[in-house]
């Protein structure tokens, strides 16, 4: 089959797996309804505009979930095999996206790139 995969960033120096967590940490329902953007992501082969995903930096693009007054974001590239790796998660509180947030996704992007074990499916 010719379909793309999600799979998540894995830190191996901390042993967890950053938008696993985050995704354990929310609500069931708010959960759900990311998990459905992030199937409807993978069904779009990681192309989506905007309302639902946004370019950040290079090649990193953010999942955009909004649940009530919540607003999730999930950072995620698209990597060679057809995998769509997602690769941090955080609840948007402020108009801009904040450069903590942006700086954690890019860490994690630099350390696939140089170490392209470091996602699991």
């Amino acid at each position: 089959m010719d379909e793309y995969k999600i799979t998540f960033f894995y830190n191996p120096d901390t042993g967890k797996i950053p938008v696993r967590e985050y995704l354990d940490g929310i609500a069931q329902k708010e959960r759900a309804k990311i998990l459905k953007y992030i199937e409807f992501l993978r069904e779009h082969k990681g192309v989506l505009d905007e309302p639902y995903a946004k370019h950040i930096r290079d090649k990193i693009r953010e999942l955009r979930v909004d649940f009530g007054g919540n607003r999730h974001r999930v950072f995620f590239f698209t990597f060679v095999g057809k995998n769509i790796i997602l690769l941090h998660a955080f609840l948007k509180k402020t108009t801009a996206t904040p450069e903590s947030e942006i700086g954690k996704a890019l860490n994690n992007y630099h350390q696939i790139i140089n170490n392209p074990k470091l996602y699991e499916n």
